[in-house]
């Protein structure tokens, strides 16, 4: 205070606070990018997984139902075997054979885990470690422009193969992933390795491991070695590329890799791999040795039953085990008498018709040109494409390639061709015709030709046959075709059929298809319509001219070639010379329509017309009907239906259908007290068995005194059968059987044509000289070993003792009381009538039937 007045309030108080100024945060960068990222982190995986979510929901929405993998059964080629049950041939689309895990051998499990799903026993159906691994390795690879390795399971690759398959687009990777997830949860692991094994692609038309075991080194899966076992493990990458054929280095070091992986798995030691590793790669790709070689034509006939009775998917993918009659030593050896006897005829009849190609001859261009030479259809295996390189007058040198082993490269050969080799019939053929018999070698071949030809071994001298090197056989395919039946009569099993020179020359099977007319081998069902009507073996019929008047004119057939009539004549002279006369005559006296109901019941020619000229054989038949039909008169006047087909089992072993229909009621007991159970008889009864034993016996004299004896020439044994050939020569037949064996045999042109050639005699175009001895060659292949066996006469059979032609006399078999009844019979042509209603619509120019 300052003069005694108070002090100022304002100023004696103390001044105010000032208010400090606010302090700012300084923010990070690093944080506020870490926040950010973290923001942008939790929206990028949601939309991620909202997208995931719905590419998820989008892939899983129209999945397919895997469910139906656990009974899964993988399409499975079907196997026909023959009798001796050797295979035949194996129908598929996809070559497999389906093979339980169980029988699968652990190796090959282990070589295929190894080299395509490491992690195989323990991933839940897709394996995160592989992926990672794959991507890894392909971003390494990116700039390399290799192919991106995968890494499906073999899960994976089970839904890829069944399921999904094989786009490549991310879709179908999760499909598949999904599905592979969804699989393993509803199946074991083994049953899913069964599938993969069963069902993969290996190459070489294989599917699955057991047919490629197969086809690469013609072995079971339990034979297969280590090397072998990881050789088929390599395959599944890409089989195409691994081929040991065309690329063996690659295939062997796939193979080897695929053996390191084993060794590193602990599957194998590390010895056993390199043992492995050192072998080399040695394909066989031959067909099985046990595989049958022959019979294409029956073999054909089987798949065509196969597809009409069970359909073409079922035939081809449903594993089917097919047992067939086949006996394939006989059916090796009918092919082979029908081919001599068509090369027989051909030599005879059909001269030379030229070479197959021409190429140059000099030494340094033939070998090159012969390899594009393609071999001609229907060429015999044993033949060999040879180029004549030297033609002189008596010889020629011809060269050829020759392939001892397959794997290794064609070596040239040359032998002769000598004059006497084609001297008697390489006559040229001009303008349809043959020319004149060849002087000298030049005039048949020259050099250049390409033709076909045989090596004949070496002969040793006998008597006065000096001995012979060995040398060449000029050959061609014949024009001329055949067909052969053999088949059992006690139940139609066919033992061999061949349908024509080849098969690959033509797969039309000439036994079933082809229609031919059988001659006068259908003259035993006129002959049994007699027969079975009362009319006796000896009955005496009238051999004499016949005038008939048809709408198309007067038809007047006669006896073969210049056979003038014979007046009277007993049945079984007319049967034993084929007289077309007497034959007429008697199916007049029976009745044409009686005859045909014969011809209906022994099932030869259903709904037959009622012509005359059908008892000539004027009607149309197959070689395989005419074998049932036969089969008839030796078994007793059964009804024979031919079968190829003995059971047919599905692919678990089940039988869904067998041939044999007969019951048998106490097969089913624990051994019957007396005896052997019996089959009840389930063939129809469609003859009278006496008068069947009696068409038996005329046919025995058909081939002792008649037509056919060149049908039992060697054969000693009871043999029975009829001749054939119809107007003009156009077919030539031998119907025949034994006891226990029946054959039909037909020689012809497809193109129905005379196969006689004027100026030759006629004689060598007819069954007798053509069928009869390919008949009497398969009779003797079947029965070589077997004893003679006589014709069983059935109860109730008369058998006397008659003279016959030439003073032989013979047990003649009668009905009891008929020995005696043979009187000589009103003549159905006397009045000129022609034989009635009957005789209408004959064909004319039916003399010629023998």
């Amino acid at each position: 205070m300052v003069g005694g007045s108070p002090a100022d309030p304002a100023a004696a108080a103390p001044p105010p606070k000032e208010k400090a100024p606010r302090k700012r945060r300084r923010v990070s960068v690093l944080g506020l990018m870490l926040r950010t990222g973290l923001v942008l982190t939790v929206a990028g995986g949601l939309a991620a997984g909202v997208a995931g979510w719905s590419l998820y929901r989008s892939a899983e929405a129209d999945l397919p139902d895997h469910t139906w993998l656990a009974d899964y059964q993988p399409p499975q080629m079907s196997r026909i075997y023959a009798a001796d049950s050797r295979l035949m041939a194996e129908l598929a689309q996809e070559r497999r054979v389906f093979v339980p895990i169980e029988a699968i051998p652990e190796r090959i499990q282990q070589a295929f885990v190894s080299a395509e799903d490491q992690n195989f026993w323990t991933h839940p159906g897709v394996d995160p470690m592989a992926i990672a691994r794959a991507a890894l390795v392909n971003v390494e690879q990116m700039s390399t422009g290799r192919r991106p390795i995968g890494a499906s399971t073999i899960t994976q690759q089970v839904a890829k193969n069944m399921l999904v398959g094989n786009d490549r687009t991310l879709t179908r990777k999760l499909r598949e992933a999904v599905l592979a997830l969804r699989i393993e949860q509803a199946m074991p692991k083994g049953r899913i390795l069964e599938i993969y094994l069963n069902e993969i692609f290996l190459g070489a038309q294989a599917y699955g491991v057991a047919a490629a075991a197969q086809n690469y080194f013609n072995k079971s899966l339990d034979e297969l070695t280590l090397a072998e076992a990881a050789f088929l493990a390599a395959l599944p990458k890409a089989p195409n590329n691994y081929n040991p054929l065309r690329f063996p280095d690659a295939a062997k070091a796939r193979r080897d890799w695929v053996l390191g992986r084993m060794a590193e798995d602990g599957r194998v030691t590390r010895a056993e791999a390199e043992a492995a590793m050192a072998e080399p790669i040695v394909p066989r790709p031959s067909r099985r040795p046990d595989m049958v070689a022959v019979g294409q034509h029956f073999t054909e006939e089987v798949r065509r039953e196969l597809v009409a009775r069970f359909g073409a998917d079922q035939t081809t993918m449903g594993g089917l085990v097919v047992r067939t009659s086949l006996e394939p030593t006989l059916q090796a050896e009918a092919e082979r008498a029908l081919r001599r006897g068509l090369l027989d005829f051909d030599r005879r009849r059909g001269g030379w018709r030229g070479p197959v190609a021409q190429i140059p001859a000099a030494a340094t261009e033939w070998l090159p040109a012969l390899q594009e030479v393609q071999r001609p259809p229907g060429m015999a295996p044993e033949w060999r494409l040879a180029v004549a390189l030297e033609v002189r007058d008596r010889e020629a040198r011809l060269a050829w390639l020759e392939r001892p082993d397959p794997r290794s490269a064609p070596q040239p050969r040359t032998m002769s061709l000598f004059y006497e080799e084609v001297s008697g019939w390489a006559r040229p053929v001009r303008d349809g015709r043959l020319g004149p018999a060849p002087r000298r070698l030049g005039e048949v071949i020259a050099p250049g030709d390409v033709v076909m030809v045989e090596v004949l071994p070496a002969t040793p001298a006998q008597g006065r046959t000096p001995a012979r090197p060995e040398r060449l056989a000029l050959r061609q395919v014949p024009e001329v075709e055949g067909a052969v039946v053999a088949l059992d009569p006690n139940n139609g099993r066919v033992l061999a059929m061949v349908g024509g020179w080849s098969f690959d020359k033509s797969w039309f099977n000439r036994a079933t298809q082809a229609q031919r007319q059988p001659g006068s081998s259908f003259k035993p069902y006129v002959y049994l319509t007699a027969l079975e009507a009362g009319i006796p073996p000896n009955q005496q019929l009238l051999d004499a001219p016949v005038e008939i008047m048809t709408p198309q004119g007067l038809w007047r057939p006669g006896n073969y070639g210049a056979t003038q009539p014979q007046g009277w004549v007993t049945m079984r002279s007319a049967m034993e010379r084929s007289l077309n006369l007497v034959t007429i005559r008697l199916a007049q006296q029976v009745g044409i329509a009686a005859v045909a109901e014969t011809a209906n019941r022994f099932g030869v020619i259903p709904n037959m017309p009622r012509l005359l000229s059908m008892s000539l054989g004027a009607g149309e038949t197959t070689v395989l009907r005419q074998a049932a039909g036969y089969a008839g008169f030796v078994n007793g006047g059964r009804q024979v239906t031919p079968t190829l087909i003995d059971t047919v089992q599905d692919r678990h072993g089940r039988l869904v259908w067998r041939t044999d229909q007969r019951r048998c009621e106490a097969c089913e007991s624990a051994g019957p007290a007396g005896g052997p159970p019996a089959l009840t008889e389930e063939r129809r009864q469609i003859a009278d068995p006496v008068a069947a034993f009696q068409m038996v016996s005329l046919l025995q004299g058909v081939v002792q005194r008649g037509t056919g004896t060149r049908a039992g020439e060697g054969l000693g044994r009871p043999v029975a059968g009829k001749t054939g050939t119809t107007d003009d020569y156009k077919d030539a037949w031998f119907v025949g059987f034994t006891p226990d064996l029946v054959v039909a045999v037909w020689i012809g042109y497809d193109d129905p044509r005379s196969m006689a050639v004027p100026g030759l005699p006629d004689a060598d175009v007819t069954g007798g000289r053509m069928a009869a001895p390919v008949f009497r060659d398969v009779v003797a292949a079947a029965l070589q070993d077997s004893p003679p066996v006589p014709f069983r006469a059935p109860p109730g059979t008369a058998l006397v003792r008659v003279q016959v032609a030439n003073g032989q006399t013979i047990l003649e078999p009668f009905r009891p009381g008929t020995e005696n009844s043979a009187r000589p019979p009103s003549d159905p042509f006397a009045t000129g009538s022609g034989g009635g209603s009957a005789a209408a619509g004959l064909d004319r120019g039916l003399g010629g039937l023998y």
